[in-house]
């Protein structure tokens, strides 16, 4: 079994306080970092920068997951004490048992792990590290202390460092400050005795760059990083999700149902003077007849089946136990933009002031598109399809980033008419900081009035607009944000985004799989609006980012569960309105890409990217869709639920008739003169009656089981256990009267004939109690079909096999097979009419 350890790269002491010669000194790195054959040698000593252990998928391990199985153990304690007390042949059943079960579980499991690994190497996180003095991709397991890394907008940090470079660089830090506002990044050192949030010149590993680039020296990788001494002074584990409390919920409920009736039943058999070693067997073999011990093989096989299902559809999962999540989701909040729109910008036009088209406002766009840097912005690249600006008589001199509060980003450029200072960026943004026209009119309130009016035109028809405005300035060593004030207004550019081609198909689908759609954006009321009404979106209740800043948690709670567009909020306001959804009982999905949407994710249920998202985004989301469109997210949200669909199947399976199978047989062992069934017999029949089960975790899901959103219902699985459960017993008994009252039979003819009639009933029941419709409407999956038909017959030819004797059966007359095959009969038709009173309307 191979695993490598974290150990991570310890970091100089009080590095924020020394210079960056010092530290690339004690660190044998350099400005341009480390080469390979460094990196790699470095590597090998402090193990690579994971918070923990990564497992490699191993043979071993899956098998050892198998063989700890509480039950298997205890099946191994019975083989043990059988050897002792020289019962060979029960021990030898036992051991043929458990060695058949552990070889099942192992190759579905690891099939299942497999798969899982594959889906996970897809959405691996990378950093950009210089390596052999180039910049390169690299996964962030690979970075080391001495990497010199270059952090833009979006990134995640993947390492403690030191930033040599920053331009206009902000990071947010919540995740280990819980300071909501970005902390600007800048070089230099700083005291040391400087607390972690008052070091401006370090960055830390799981913080992300908010806007702004940065250069910086790794010090510190994996757990000897700041969040690493988070990691080893907590427990850290992903929250229990609703499905994993659910499974933890019905396991709690059947185990203390099966400990109180073994328990009662040695207590009663050794009052009543049974050998005590046939005692403990029998007692034994009732616990594993009673547990749904391949639910936990059931459950891997299913959701990573699941996993690939949905990965062929376009959706990769990165948390196999969100997959129920998913098919929970009843609210999908989401951006407008990529979503219900192409996502492809086009320039529609340029205008100057008063609306009249204007070349020289797409120049200067297109300069400042061309010469920023920073986050990647789809306007930048349709404004530079529409214009290539001339870039050889300029050269630019500095930069303002943009980030979310400006909402606008600044060059300065010289040319052959001097240092020019170019602004582009949101309307309401740019005219705040302009102080006139492009002909030296001053903006008065009249002015003003005229340009939101033509602003307010345009975005009413669905078009995207932002503001281009510049001034003439002196050189200057140093341009900082305080620069961008009294600027010509010069012009607007506008854009469309048309919307994406069946997105109101999908909406109608979504709808009718009992998943609403609610819009989220930082867009105007007015765009959001006009592209709601082209997809079909109901648009009727719009909270703007003011309206949400004026209403009070609870009054949120009610209003966000009747409005359907949020528009102009902000990235702490997304995550407010899905906890506010959350609050109403709505389990909540969030799709988004960019770093403005990470603490969103983080809140929602079940959270949602896309492959070319940044890396906050892919790291927070459950699942990464290959394709940006809400269908795809349909035909996840349906394999979610088909998943779900399927696990709840086994657990109703196996608490309909093994339950009432093992109750009967508790009762009758403390009233006949001999156990009811040989404990080799008991688990021979829960082995077979457990294969066609294996078969649910691809079995066909009718569709009304995927037309709502379905959760776990611990007061439908207890009625479901206790009513169904008896009608098995009440089967029992009648077997149990006409095996004594009709035939007569003695102890071996009483135990085989009742083994016939109770794999019978486990077989069959699975084929009814799979659905809610009558079990011949509904096509079962090809595994439990063909596994079911092959069993069936089997069980009838069981006691004629040679050395059947040795396992304690004998050859069974005629009349009572048809007798045995008749209640069997009847035992269906009887399940089926419970089914249809169970599931009536109303209930």
């Amino acid at each position: 079994m191979h695993q490598r350890v974290a150990r991570g790269g310890p970091a100089p002491g009080g590095y924020w306080a020394a210079p960056s010669a010092e530290l690339f000194a004690r660190l044998r790195s350099g400005p341009e970092g480390l080469s390979s054959a460094q990196a790699a040698d470095r590597q090998s000593e402090v193990g690579p920068n994971e918070l923990g252990e990564e497992r490699r998928l191993s043979r071993l391990r899956v098998l050892w997951n198998q063989i700890r199985s509480p039950l298997l153990l205890l099946l191994l304690f019975a083989a043990a004490i059988s050897a002792v007390t020289g019962e060979w042949v029960d021990a030898v059943i036992v051991l043929v048992i458990v060695g058949a079960t552990v070889g099942i579980g192992y190759s579905r499991e690891y099939s299942a792990q497999a798969a899982a690994a594959a889906l996970r190497a897809r959405v691996k996180t990378r950093a950009n590290v210089l390596r052999d003095g180039e910049s390169k991709q690299l996964p962030i397991e690979e970075v080391v202390p001495g990497d010199v890394v270059l952090l833009a907008a979006g990134s995640l940090v993947p390492a403690d460092g030191v930033v040599l470079e920053a331009a206009d660089c902000h990071v947010s830090e919540a995740v280990l400050t819980g300071e909501s506002f970005p902390v600007e990044k800048e070089a230099g050192v700083a005291p040391r005795d400087a607390p972690l949030s008052r070091r401006r010149n370090c960055v830390f590993l799981g913080t992300n760059v908010r806007s702004g680039t940065a250069r910086c020296l790794v010090v510190a990788t994996g757990t000897s990083t700041e969040f690493g001494a988070i990691a080893r002074r907590l427990s850290l584990r992903p929250p229990e999700t609703e499905f994993d409390r659910g499974i933890r919920r019905f396991g709690t409920l059947l185990t203390s149902a099966m400990l109180l009736m073994v328990l009662l039943v040695f207590v009663a058999h050794m009052f009543r003077g049974r050998p005590p070693v046939e005692t403990l067997l029998f007692s034994v073999a009732l616990a594993v007849g009673l547990s749904p011990e391949l639910l936990p093989a059931i459950l891997g096989v299913n959701l990573a089946r699941g996993a690939e299902v949905m990965a062929r559809h376009g959706v990769l999962v990165r948390r196999l136990n969100a997959i129920e999540n998913l098919g929970s989701m009843d609210v999908l909040c989401t951006d407008k933009t990529g979503t219900l729109t192409e996502g492809v910008v086009q320039v529609e036009g340029a205008y100057d002031p008063k609306g009249s088209t204007a070349d020289e406002v797409l120049e200067l766009a297109a300069v400042n598109a061309a010469l920023e840097t920073g986050l990647p912005s789809p306007l930048d690249d349709a404004i530079l399809r529409a214009r290539r600006p001339d870039l050889r008589r300029l050269r630019k001199r500095a930069e303002i980033p943009f980030d979310f509060v400006r909402k606008r980003v600044s060059v300065v450029v010289e040319g052959p008419d001097g240092v020019r200072l170019i602004t582009k960026g949101a309307f309401h943004h740019v005219l705040d900081v302009s102080g006139r026209l492009a002909d030296g009119t001053p903006l008065g309130a009249e002015e003003r009035a005229a340009l939101e009016r033509r602003h307010d035109e345009w975005s009413g028809r669905g078009i995207r607009v932002i503001a281009v405005a510049s001034r003439t300035m002196g050189a200057k060593d140093e341009v900082r944000r305080e620069d961008e004030e009294d600027l010509a207004f010069t012009g607007f550019v506008t854009f469309l985004d048309r919307p994406k081609e069946g997105v109101a198909e999908s909406i109608g689908a979504l709808a009718r799989l009992g998943v609403s759609v609610k819009v989220i954006t930082g867009d105007t009321r007015l765009v959001a609006e006009h592209v709601a009404g082209l997809v079909g979106l109901p648009s009727g209740r719009v909270l703007t980012g003011t309206d949400l800043d004026e209403l009070h948690d609870e009054a949120l709670w009610h209003a966000a569960e009747r409005t359907d567009l949020f528009v102009e909020v902000d990235p702490n306001q997304k995550e407010r309105i899905i906890l506010s959804l959350k609050k109403m009982g709505h389990v909540v999905g969030f799709l988004g890409d960019g770093v403005n949407d990470a603490p969103a994710m983080h809140a929602a249920d079940t959270s949602l990217s896309v492959a070319g998202a940044v890396d906050v985004a892919r790291e927070a989301a459950d699942f990464v869709l290959l394709e940006r469109h809400l269908d795809v997210i349909r035909r996840g949200i349906e394999e979610g639920r088909r998943t779900f669909a399927n696990t709840l199947k086994y657990v109703l399976t196996t608490t309909s008739a093994n339950l009432g199978n093992m109750a009967s047989m508790a009762a009758a062992s403390l009233f006949l003169p001999f156990l009811p069934l040989s404990a080799g017999q008991i688990l021979l029949n829960n082995f077979l009656s457990d294969i066609p089960a294996v078969g649910l975790a691809g079995d066909a899901v009718d569709p009304e089981l995927t037309e709502r959103p379905r959760r776990w219902n611990m007061r439908f699985i207890g009625r479901f256990m206790v009513e169904f459960g008896v009608l098995s017993s009440a089967f029992d008994l009648v077997t149990f009267a006409v095996l004594l009252g009709a035939f007569h039979a003695v102890a071996e003819t009483f135990r085989t004939g009742w083994f016939v009639e109770s794999l019978l009933t486990e077989l069959v029941v699975a084929l009814v109690v799979r659905t809610r419709r009558p079990f011949f409407r509904s096509k079962p999956g090809r595994v439990l079909l063909l596994s079911t038909l092959v069993l069936v017959p089997a069980t009838f030819a069981i006691p004629f096999v040679p050395h059947a004797g040795v396992l304690g059966f004998v050859p069974l007359p005629a009349p009572m097979l048809v007798a045995l095959a008749g209640i069997t009969v009847l035992y269906v038709i009887a399940t089926e009419l419970l089914k249809r009173w169970f599931y009536r309307p109303g209930r």
